[in-house]
């Protein structure tokens, strides 16, 4: 039989709290996407290894605001939350719990890859939930520590009138910094199982998996903690998610590790069932590389380059905008070859400037670059690279409002974007580059601007990256053009280039 070497991590990118399901001999996972448009990304593979984004749950899901980036705060750390997908009777079905809107999403398909998905919502949380299809009845488990469930028309569009809609059970507190969440549930073996994520106080101190089961929907339950390691990486446990099996009957766990400002990383874990109990690693270690019985299929890039020749105005999946854009100011086909963006808002900040298009990095280190032709720009006007999370860096051009460029590199200080560098430049075009490094959780980055992009001149200083959760999502690189004057500058993109390393340059 073929087989395919899993070497974990399989993405070093943020890829958090992945939901995993296999149809046929196809695999597919949902993955949180919080204030990145669209949303949700479905990803496909045929080997546990190596996966391809080919699909969104949504351009956006809500018009409001806060979702398009004009209410001077966003939904950073809201938006879509921990996903759960599930393929029953010919239907995907993917849902998940939005804090900011308080309402619980699904999302119906019958074709996973192509299709465009059907949506209900209902008021209320769920928090992480697990959607689980039963003899005819549809149940959601969800909670934090407390643990609810609640039952669903067959459909799955609203809480079933009269169904059950109780607290399940309540895990373990003494001692428990986080309680069980993120639940995945499974009926199997004649058990329900539910796959929990907690966090204690003692110990190792660090995340686990933790797993609840009982023959009676309604229990009780008892249960095991089924993994507590971090693949020797600070101390992070890797935990969170779901398992699943292959045609020949092998299982395997899909779960993610924290992975300092990169963001949170997906893994998988070799499963094997000892007296009805999944038992997840080996010998309570998740190993680095190991052999998974399924034919080793071609590596798709997660982060790629783009020259921006595009004979449509769509862009590839890999991209995606901080919060909701505004269609009316991008174009990759206004001036073919090059990606437009026109101002349409003042904003204080990139932080708060719509239309800025981000891809994740990527470690263990990484290097984004592109080329702007500023000739369209305005005075007050900001564009070029930024190191996007809560603690950003930028390098780019800033157009004072007697016209005159200047190279800038910002970061993010007490809440305010403040220039550390400033540079006069005169030349019609510039190239930047931002260089990344997340080895070892070194966590840096480094800006540089080039006239021929041939000599690079680095600019302002390191940026020590920190993943924070008021953004709750790993750095991304972005392009971004906003206005602090008037509205209506350009700036066009000739293409965005990127390279993944195995050690910082």
């Amino acid at each position: 039989m073929n087989t395919t070497t899993i070497t974990n991590p399989i993405l070093w990118a943020d890829v958090p709290d992945p939901s995993v399901i296999r149809v046929g001999s196809a695999y597919y996972m949902v993955s949180t996407s919080m204030h990145s448009m669209p949303g949700c990304p479905i990803m496909k593979s045929t080997d546990l290894m190596h996966w391809e984004i080919v699909n969104y749950l949504y351009d956006t899901f809500e018009d409001n605001d806060a979702h398009n980036l004009l209410d001077g705060k966003g939904i950073y750390s809201a938006g879509s939350w921990a996903t759960s997908l599930r393929y029953h009777e010919g239907i995907f079905y993917v849902c998940f719990s939005s804090n900011d809107m308080q309402r619980f999403y699904v999302y119906r398909t019958t074709d996973i890859e192509n299709g465009r998905w059907e949506r209900s919502v209902i008021k209320g949380l769920h928090h992480d939930p697990a959607l689980l299809f039963d003899d005819g009845r549809v149940f959601v488990f969800h909670g934090n520590g407390d643990i609810r469930i609640t039952e669903f028309t067959a459909d799955v569009t609203a809480r079933k009138p009269g169904g059950i809609d109780q607290l399940l059970l309540e895990t373990e507190r003494d001692g428990i910094g986080l309680r069980c969440e993120g639940c995945h549930a499974y009926k199997l073996n004649g058990y329900y199982y539910l796959f929990f994520i907690d966090w204690p106080r003692f110990g190792h101190g660090r995340r686990r998996v933790n797993v609840y089961r009982s023959r009676e929907l309604l229990g009780p339950y008892e249960n095991k903690i089924v993994l507590d390691d971090d693949m020797g990486y600070f101390n992070n446990g890797v935990a969170q998610g779901g398992i699943v099996d292959t045609p020949s009957g092998e299982w395997f766990a899909l779960l993610f590790q924290d992975h300092g400002s990169v963001g949170r990383i997906p893994c998988v874990v070799p499963v094997t069932w000892e007296q009805d109990w999944p038992i997840l690693g080996i010998d309570g270690k998740v190993p680095q590389t190991f052999e998974v019985p399924l034919p080793s299929s071609e590596p798709k890039p997660l982060i790629i380059s783009d020259e921006f020749d595009y004979l449509e105005n769509k862009l590839a999946l890999n991209w995606q905008w901080n919060h909701n854009p505004d269609n009316r100011l991008w174009s990759v086909t206004a001036r073919p070859g090059f990606l437009r963006l026109t101002t349409g808002y003042i904003a204080r900040s990139v932080e708060y400037a719509r239309n800025t298009l981000t891809q994740r990095t990527e470690g263990p280190a990484c290097i984004g670059s592109t080329m702007l032709d500023l000739s369209g720009m305005k005075p007050g006007d900001h564009a070029g690279l930024v190191a996007l999370q809560s603690n950003f860096g930028t390098v780019g051009i800033q157009i004072a409002d007697n016209g005159d460029r200047y190279v800038t590199m910002c970061v993010k200080q007490d809440g305010n974007e403040e220039a550390i560098d400033r540079i006069r430049y005169e030349a019609r075009w510039i190239y930047l580059r931002i260089d990344f490094n997340f080895a070892d959780n070194i966590d840096i980055a480094h800006f540089y601007y080039s006239e021929n992009g041939e000599t690079w001149n680095p600019i302002g200083r390191p940026l020590q990256m920190k993943y924070t959760l008021d953004h709750f999502m790993g750095y991304r690189i972005g392009l971004f053009n906003y206005a602090t004057k008037q509205i209506g500058g350009i700036v066009d993109i000739d293409y965005f280039r990127f390279a993944k390393l195995e050690a910082a340059q």
